[in-house]
């Protein structure tokens, strides 16, 4: 499976701060916006990654991530002009995808907790379990009327519905923005026609996978945190959110070159290299304090 992080936009909800600095490398905490998403693809076991941003802001995701050699992936860039929908993520990445299965999360998505749901998803996605090609996620919350909404069998978890930001919702559980597909996804987000707000509708490219019956939905287990840092609000929420997990536990979410290293896409050898590139700071004491616990835990 290949991963595609959208990370375009003009980000007016947090204007005037991203007048100089997209949303995406805003500060949430003690990194930028854009690890979150690329940590979760990476837990996820996805090493081929897309990285879709404007044509002024691609330099500066380029000048921090580099081509992910230095964290044992392999990162890609192209460049959404204008914003046209998050359908069309499928349309600049065709080439990238070539043929695979492909998740797509949005560049201002933060999940965090036991990622168990998600890894099995995957595994479901990728071998096609029950003959479905795309697959959802449901996470409960107290206003479903402001997002997507998936309605669902919680038994057979059979998808019922699919509606965008509904005045009565006929279930609890959001869409967050995150979704697997099948490589059909080009051609299917190639037939959307733009809404009145001139862009296409991830919800209709969801709606024609549902139409062959084949879509299925994961639910997020409780106690997992998803946040939208997309505003003001949630992205000071989500900084007090990352800051008081990580003070509190003495660990790190979204640290880049941790999961590298966890997820076995970095060894001990090249983790030491990645570390010479990064300058004497605290976020470098606390991989050397991972590095001596994985060793001693591996009895080295």
């Amino acid at each position: 499976m290949k991963g595609i992080i959208l990370a375009g936009g003009a980000g007016s909800r947090l204007y005037p701060l991203t007048q100089v600095v997209t949303k995406q490398l805003q500060p949430v905490y003690d990194k930028p916006m854009i690890y979150y998403p690329l940590s979760l693809l990476m837990l996820g076991g996805i090493k081929e990654i897309l990285l879709i941003s404007t044509t002024q802001d691609i330099p500066f995701f380029k000048r921090l991530l580099g081509d992910g050699s230095q964290l044992g992936i392999k990162l890609e860039y192209a460049v959404q002009e204008h914003p046209r929908g998050i359908p069309e993520a499928f349309l600049i990445g065709e080439d990238f995808i070539k043929g695979d299965d492909v998740a797509l999360i949005l560049g201002d998505n933060l999940l965090h907790g036991d990622m168990n749901f998600y890894r099995k998803a995957i595994k479901e996605q990728t071998s096609k379990e029950n003959g479905l090609n795309a697959r959802v996620f449901a996470y409960s919350v107290s206003d479903p009327e402001r997002y997507g909404v998936v309605e669902f069998d919680k038994r057979s978890k059979k998808v019922l519905s699919i509606e965008e930001k509904p005045k009565a919702p006929k279930s609890s559980y959001a869409i967050p923005g995150l979704y697997l597909f099948d490589s059909t996804a080009s051609e299917r987000s190639k037939k959307l026609k733009p809404s009145p707000r001139g862009e296409t509708e991830i919800v209709e490219l969801i709606k024609s996978y549902l139409a062959d019956g084949k879509l299925g939905v994961s639910v997020i287990d409780r106690g997992i945190a998803w946040l939208d840092m997309g505003t003001p609000r949630s992205l000071l929420e989500s900084g007090e959110y990352v800051g008081a997990i990580e003070e509190r536990q003495g660990l790190k979410i979204a640290c880049l070159e941790e999961v590298a290293l966890r997820m076995g896409f970095l060894n001990e050898a090249t983790f030491k290299k990645t570390m010479e590139t990064i300058p004497r700071s605290p976020y470098k004491e606390y991989l050397e304090k991972i590095l001596v616990e994985i060793q001693e835990k591996n009895g080295l």
